[in-house]
């Protein structure tokens, strides 16, 4: 028996009866014990601990490796959803990357009045270091993972861009596999699209995005900045997959012009480096000299056409959230047309009106960091407690210009797995799409992840969400 939903639910009508994408599932699921099915999910749980499917939290009481809940019901799109979903997500890519090109060279949009020039200026993600950097195939964004979220039946939203270095594909994969494994019987019965392709069309998309002085089929290596790394499962898992290297900074150095790195035959160059190293650590010689993540020299090989690094430095910026709220803007004015996909509607706390209307609103609305990321530094005004409102408040005036606003969406909900049964949880989804000089791929589905507290918007795994498998129908 399933919990009255109060918001759109994905799986049931309003009186109990499935959805039709969930039709097939629902039959399946009303035929299982629940008992059965909790013994699989503890089965689920060890199979990923002994995998090292784990992620590190930083500056918590409870900090150290946890593992992400994984839930056993999954999250269904059809295949017309996917339809809209992922045009007007290769709209928004083809977008970002044409503006991360611009802002780095003539800036039109900002001559043409439709970004005000203190927002990249003035911004904190935008590198001086890359003005007049074309990287190859003018693609700055490889990998990206655009946050989604639903609050109807045809309603969808994107709550935020990750451009610079998006994480969660592992997971994604690891729900499917695991499901696969355990419930081989129920994909005979749904016809789902595969997701298994995305090592192979990631290693094809850094492989195709080659520097000018590429000789020769690309060597590609995966940089990570080390074990302690709250992601380093994920990059791991993904040069594995790909069958490339995993370095880290002290494997590499410039050795004649080129990044190399440390074989037992000697240094060998590098033509791609897929690299989960923050800007400020990947070159000491350019960014932070203390670091001891990157490589010294690697922006004088990049700017030299010498290499590929993926996703490109500087395109933090298009992460920002306060650049986030001209994205209808950055759509049209790049595309030509108007944004498939939504945003939600975002008071940038810089501006005197939107600040003073945020502050007597606060109660009401979430306000995030804009350059903030994993759930840390927001306010959900409808769950903060009076203390906490005083402390944000506070914290706005104090600096309004590193805040934007945003109501509080009613996020559509699916079930999860309890004790007693399903009982409905709020959603988001982050599909992953990859650039390159022959287009993007998306792959079909993503990475859901789910609030498991009862009445919680916080999706995030840092703040004590899960994930599930998503699937996408087949048509």
């Amino acid at each position: 028996m399933t919990e009255a939903p109060k918001y759109f639910d994905e799986m049931f009508w309003p009186d109990g009866t499935a959805r039709v994408p969930y039709a097939e599932y629902s039959d399946w699921f009303g035929t299982e014990d629940v008992r059965r099915l909790k013994r699989k999910s503890a089965q689920a749980e060890a199979l990923f601990r002994l995998t090292g499917i784990t992620f590190n939290v930083y500056g918590a009481e409870e900090a150290g490796e946890r593992l992400i809940p994984f839930d056993l019901v999954p999250r269904i799109i059809t295949a017309q959803e996917w339809t809209i979903l992922s045009r007007g997500i290769d709209q928004r890519v083809r977008a970002i990357n044409s503006f991360l090109h611009d802002i780095y060279h003539r800036q039109e949009i900002v001559r043409a009045g439709r970004l005000p020039a203190e927002m990249i200026a003035q911004n904190a993600a935008f590198l001086p270091q890359m003005i007049g950097v074309a990287p190859p195939g003018n693609i700055y964004t490889h990998i990206v993972g655009t946050d989604l979220v639903r609050t109807g039946e045809n309603e969808f939203f994107v709550l935020e861009d990750n451009a610079r270095t998006p994480s969660g594909v592992s997971y994604m994969l690891e729900n499917r596999e695991t499901m696969l494994h355990m419930f081989p019987e129920l994909f005979s019965k749904v016809k789902v699209r595969g997701v298994s392709q995305y090592p192979r069309s990631l290693r094809r998309a850094l492989s195709a995005s080659v520097p000018p002085k590429c000789e020769g089929p690309p060597t590609v290596a995966v940089l990570t900045p080390g074990i302690y790394n709250s992601a380093y499962y994920e990059h791991a898992f993904l040069a594995d997959q790909m069958g490339v290297e995993l370095v880290e900074g002290h494997d590499l150095r410039v050795v004649d012009g080129r990044v190399a790195m440390r074989t037992t035959q000697g240094y060998k160059a590098i033509d791609v480096l897929y690299r989960r190293v923050d800007d400020e650590f990947l070159d000491p010689m350019t960014f932070s000299p203390d670091s001891m993540l990157g490589v010294p020299g690697i922006m004088d090989v990049y700017r030299a056409g010498a290499i590929t690094i993926a996703n490109a430095p500087g395109t933090g910026i298009a992460d920002d959230k306060a650049i986030y709220s001209y994205m209808p803007d950055i759509v049209e004015f790049y595309t030509g047309e108007q944004a498939i996909l939504k945003n939600v509607p975002t008071h940038r706390c810089s501006e005197p009106d939107a600040l003073a209307y945020v502050l007597d609103n606060l109660a009401d609305l979430v306000v995030k960091e804009v350059h903030g990321s994993g759930g840390y530094g927001m306010l959900v005004g409808p769950a903060a407690s009076k203390k906490e409102l005083a402390a944000f408040r506070a914290k706005l005036m104090a600096a309004p210009e590193n805040y934007i606003a945003q109501p509080t969406l009613a996020l559509s909900t699916v079930p999860i797995l309890t004790n007693a049964g399903l009982a409905p949880r709020h959603v988001d989804l982050r599909p992953f799409a990859l650039a390159s000089p022959g287009g993007v791929e998306i792959i079909p589905g993503g990475l859901t992840r789910v609030a498991l507290k009862k009445g919680s918007l916080v999706v995030n795994s840092s703040q004590g969400g899960g994930t599930k498998d998503t699937w996408v129908l087949e048509d």
